[in-house]
């Protein structure tokens, strides 16, 4: 007589961890960030695409959101029952607004500079540089001012700060950090008129 058949005991699936266990973990453990991003990556990287646009950018996006998000994981705090949802994409959140910020701002220096026709302007075939590298020598630009107005230029248009911040970040009042600020701007414009006449 064949002896009963048993059954083998089911095991147990392996328990889940949560997000807030990961990143409690990833404070010493790489591989437990890793797994977090694993969990969030694609969901965050569509999260940039369909704002963007561009899949390109969203991954930029994206890489700059975890790469965030490792900075500061030990700042996490679980107020979500273990997810980290809300955190990360707080995060992302801030990312894509920054990013949006810095587009501004550099079209606004372009505007301030005076610069905006040439980035506008259709490249001729006889350009004797390529449009693309318009901007190598703003650096260079900068430099030719004395170093009071440069700064004053520096924090008005690249910094988009206000007169009274410029003032009190330089020691001295609105009304000079102004007159600072548009003799700096006339300068530069000046040394950009030559290009401007030429490229007519």
């Amino acid at each position: 007589m064949n002896p009963p058949m048993t059954s083998s005991p089911t095991l147990p699936a392996p328990a889940v961890s949560s997000d807030a266990s990961l990143l409690a973990a990833a404070r010493h453990d790489p591989d437990a960030f890793r797994e977090l991003y694993e969990r969030y990556a694609e969901a965050v990287h569509s999260y940039f695409a369909r704002r963007t646009g561009s899949r390109a950018t969203a991954l930029d996006l994206t890489a700059e959101t975890f790469a965030q998000a490792w900075l500061v994981r030990a700042r996490f705090r679980d107020e979500a029952n273990g997810s980290a949802a809300p955190w990360v994409y707080g995060i992302a959140r801030n990312v894509l607004l920054m990013s949006v910020r810095r587009g501004a701002l550099e079209r606004r220096a372009t505007e301030r500079l005076g610069l905006q026709e040439r980035l506008d302007r259709p490249q001729c075939a006889d350009d004797p540089v390529p449009e693309s590298r318009w901007a190598d020598g703003a650096d260079e630009l900068l430099d030719t001012l004395p170093e009071h107005e440069r700064e004053a230029v520096r924090l008005r248009v690249l910094e988009d700060l206000e007169y009274s911040d410029i003032a009190r970040a330089l020691d001295t009042t609105p009304a000079a950090a102004r007159v600072r600020v548009h003799r700096g701007l006339k300068a530069l414009k000046r040394h950009l008129t030559p290009f401007k006449e030429n490229h007519s």
